[in-house]
């Protein structure tokens, strides 16, 4: 195939009188197979995206944006708090060595940034809606 486009760019260029060397033909034919029309898959995706979810694109108004910062001003706080109060809970278990509830504390401290997380995402997708 790749013969055939080179022996297609080689026959125009002698055709028009135009002698190029083999360097420029490559430069040409790459032109020629990737010119401006193609497009890379990322641009095609966010194509898709775009038709998919049409109100993506709607830039937020200030007041949106200072409710979504006061939900995350809340949630980070919410997490800062539960954060203190499980480390201090697995540095007690620590120091009685108790290698079990240690485990479960930090399962636990896991699962509650998780929760808190989700909290937070569910809070700021309400208050872009409305």
């Amino acid at each position: 195939m790749e013969g055939v486009r080179w022996l297609a760019l080689t026959c125009a260029a002698q055709v028009r009188d135009v002698h190029l060397t083999p360097f420029a033909l490559r430069r040409v034919a790459g032109a020629w197979l990737t010119g401006p029309s193609m497009k890379s898959s990322y641009e095609l995706a966010m194509e898709r995206l775009a038709k998919a979810d049409p109100g993506a694109k709607t830039p937020l108004s200030a007041e949106k944006k200072a409710r979504l910062a006061e939900i995350d001003r809340v949630y980070q706080s919410r997490l800062a708090e539960r954060e203190i109060f499980l480390r201090q809970r697995l540095d007690q278990a620590l120091a009685a060595q108790k290698a079990e509830d240690a485990a479960k504390i930090r399962e636990e401290l896991v699962q509650e940034k998780a929760r808190l997380e989700e909290e937070r995402e569910a809070e700021k997708e309400k208050a872009r809606i409305k």
